[in-house]
């Protein structure tokens, strides 16, 4: 994806998928941006987990999805979560960065209606032949 409008397309594209309201618009979205058996890894979770982890000895997990249709139950839950009392909405935060040929960061942040941020990530998208997100390494606060 070496084409940078194509590269910012897809990373609109990739933020639109958060904030889309209707799931079948937001399905749809979900199976143009994935690749079939693509993964979103959290590489950073929260810090009751990384606790609960540490409690046990254990290292500090990651958590992850992979496939469409798992791919749609964590976008359409973090759409309940953040988005659709109209609360918040997710937005780029920032220009896309090519990292390499086949890898785009995306920052992002997450807003009030307001236009305050209470939340931002990273995340790493590593594209497959076809241009679709094969892995997404998610970094949240990390901006």
């Amino acid at each position: 994806m070496s084409n940078e409008l194509d590269v910012k397309e897809l990373a609109e594209r990739y933020i639109a998928q958060w904030n889309e309201p209707d799931a079948a618009a937001r399905s749809e979205l979900i199976r143009e941006l994935w690749a079939v058996d693509g993964i979103q890894v959290l590489t950073d979770p929260p810090q009751e987990i990384r606790d609960a982890a540490a409690s046990l000895n254990f290292p500090v997990p990651h958590l992850e999805v992979r496939g469409h249709d798992a791919m749609n139950a964590r976008v359409t839950r973090a759409y309940e979560m953040f988005v659709a009392e109209g609360e918040y909405a997710f937005q780029a935060a920032g220009e896309v960065s090519v990292l390499l040929p086949n890898v785009i960061g995306v920052r992002w942040a997450m807003v009030t209606r307001g236009g305050e941020t209470v939340g931002e990530g990273l995340d790493v998208l590593e594209l497959d032949a076809d241009g679709k997100i094969s892995t997404d390494c998610q970094f949240i606060g990390r901006n």
